[in-house]
């Protein structure tokens, strides 16, 4: 790792000095301070007791010239609560290095690799800093120009463990093919592809799986691990006119994989996705599937939650933006999961609008997971007023996203939004919202009003509060992450600054534990008491 970092030190040196090239950049900052609150929950572990604060940071660096592209980026976690909300972790280090070499139909990058094949459903090397998901993938990637319509790419290398830092990566070796093209005859168009991937297991890793299924009871239970697994997809883009339709469909050799009883099993693994876009004016249809049977792409078996995960697949249900609703976005699966939805948006005239959604979520087994119907409108025939109400009904499987007790939360949740534009730079809005349920915590009360001056400032003070507790929560039969039912208030009082490219934020913040989710990826945190600052900036 120390010889990546100098060798790119010597070469963005030398490029310094014998030409003259672009540079450029990005710095994003957190900093929490832990305020101790024990009627939420906000105690007990070093952060609340011993360090009273922490930080994140990451200084992305970029320079352009004669066709090579230098990245590197430094990242700095100090008493952090990032990899673990409930633990101080410290590191600092070259989390991601890059060097590219774009030539006329050849493009050559060595170094961390972020890139995705198809929808990423079999792989997608990304980064999500809100989850610290760092999947890079080391290595080397070359992508070629066959034709003006049709693209090659090949990479090979070990992915960046998702520790705080690049200075270790998984043993296991991946290797990747894809084609893709781009076609288009009269109004229609096409973007068809292909994708290849073998991922071969080293000899520690196999010596732990080895062992794990050896330790499996019965005897019967217990199989001969493959060192080399294989995936194949095939996937396509067509559009015409106001019609869009994309499909993908992924297929895995047999290997061993972790199912939800913890036991390893060898079996192969599929997903069919797709999402079919139709639109004119005035309306707008969207109709998404997915069907996922043992689709685990990890480094290994070894690996869990959100470590050694070699793609992302899509989520169906919608990310809410309202802050009650969100608490309860699920997550996809990729045991066994099969997602419907179809979301229609209706829009009379220009001033008025409808939404409409419904989705469902079984396991291939019809186990109920996941069921929303959701309707929102939005009204601007007001002068200065924009108005949006709506409401969504919703059907949630704690036990299997949140691992409570058997349970499924039902909740409705009605909610509006009104803003009033003082001026062309001037705006308030309020928002409230009501999650009516009798499961999990019981029923929330939300409120927040913000005012915005455009461009610089952004303050707004909100309130969650639990307005009628669940008295069967702390019941010792049921094992969800609980505590003494009170009518507790969650407040957050927010204000930031924006002048040019450099943004910053302050924020009191009381956060009830819960999920936190990006893009169908979730991971729960426990409770949050204390201060929030962030600053980013490019320059």
């Amino acid at each position: 790792m120390k010889k990546s970092a100098l060798l790119f030190v010597v070469l963005l040196v030398s490029s310094r000095i014998f030409a003259q090239g672009t540079f450029s950049g990005d710095l994003m900052m957190n900093m929490n301070f832990f305020q101790r609150d024990t009627n939420i929950k906000a105690s007990g572990n070093p952060l609340y007791d011993n360090y009273l604060s922490g930080s994140d940071a990451w200084l992305n660096l970029r320079y352009n010239i004669n066709g090579f592209t230098f990245t590197a980026r430094a990242d700095a976690f100090n008493n952090s609560n990032l990899k673990n909300p409930s633990s101080a972790n410290t590191d600092f280090g070259l989390g991601a290095w890059s060097i590219t070499k774009d030539m006329k139909d050849l493009t050559i990058t060595v170094g961390s690799i972020y890139d995705q094949v198809g929808s990423g459903l079999m792989f997608r090397s990304y980064e999500d800093r809100g989850l610290l998901i760092d999947n890079a993938l080391v290595g080397i990637e070359l992508k070629y120009k066959l034709t003006k319509d049709i693209q090659l790419k090949g990479f090979t290398g070990q992915q960046k463990n998702n520790s705080l830092v690049a200075n270790n990566r998984y043993g296991p070796v991946i290797k990747g093919f894809n084609a893709e093209g781009d076609f288009g005859k009269g109004e229609a168009h096409f973007v068809p592809g292909v994708g290849v991937l073998n991922r071969t297991i080293d000899g520690a890793t196999m010596t732990n799986i080895v062992a794990a299924i050896n330790a499996q009871d019965p005897i019967t239970s217990r199989f001969v691990p493959m060192y080399n697994t294989y995936v194949g997809c095939v996937y396509n883009t067509f559009v015409y006119k106001g019609f869009s339709w994309y499909v993908e469909g992924d297929y895995k050799s047999h290997e061993a994989i972790k199912l939800l009883d913890n036991k390893l099993y060898d079996l192969p693994g599929d997903v069919e996705y797709t999402t079919i876009n139709y639109g004119r004016k005035g309306i707008a249809l969207n109709l998404s599937g997915k069907r996922t049977n043992n689709f685990v792409m990890r480094t290994s078996p070894n690996e869990l939650l959100l470590n050694g995960m070699l793609n992302r697949q899509p989520v169906i249900a919608d990310i809410r933006p309202e802050r009650l609703i969100a608490r309860y976005t699920p997550a996809s699966q990729d045991i066994s999961e099969m997602a419907t939805k179809a979301n229609l948006l209706i829009s009379p005239n220009d001033v008025t609008s409808f939404n409409l959604t419904y989705c469902n979520i079984n396991t291939l087994d019809n186990v109920k997971l996941f069921r929303e119907a959701y309707f929102e409108a939005n009204y601007q025939g007001f002068k200065s007023w924009v108005i949006q109400f709506g409401t969504q009904y919703l059907e949630y499987n704690t036990t299997l996203y949140q691992s409570h007790a058997a349970s499924t939360l039902f909740a409705i949740t009605p909610f509006t939004e009104v803003t009033y534009r003082i001026n062309d730079h001037k705006s308030i809005r309020c928002e409230l919202q009501y999650m009516n349920t009798k499961q999990d915590y019981g029923s929330w009360a939300f409120a927040m009003l913000e005012y915005n001056l455009a461009p610089k400032w952004s303050i707004s003070a909100s309130d969650m509060y639990l307005i009628n507790p669940n008295n069967n929560y702390d019941n010792p039969n049921y094992t969800g992450v609980g505590f003494s039912q009170k009518s507790n208030h969650y407040y957050n009082v927010f204000t930031s600054y924006t002048k040019g490219a450099n943004r910053f934020s302050i924020a009191y913040v009381k956060q009830v534990d819960g999920i936190n989710c990006s893009g169908g990826v979730c991971r729960y945190e426990p409770a949050f008491s204390g201060m929030k600052a962030s600053i980013t900036s490019s320059f």
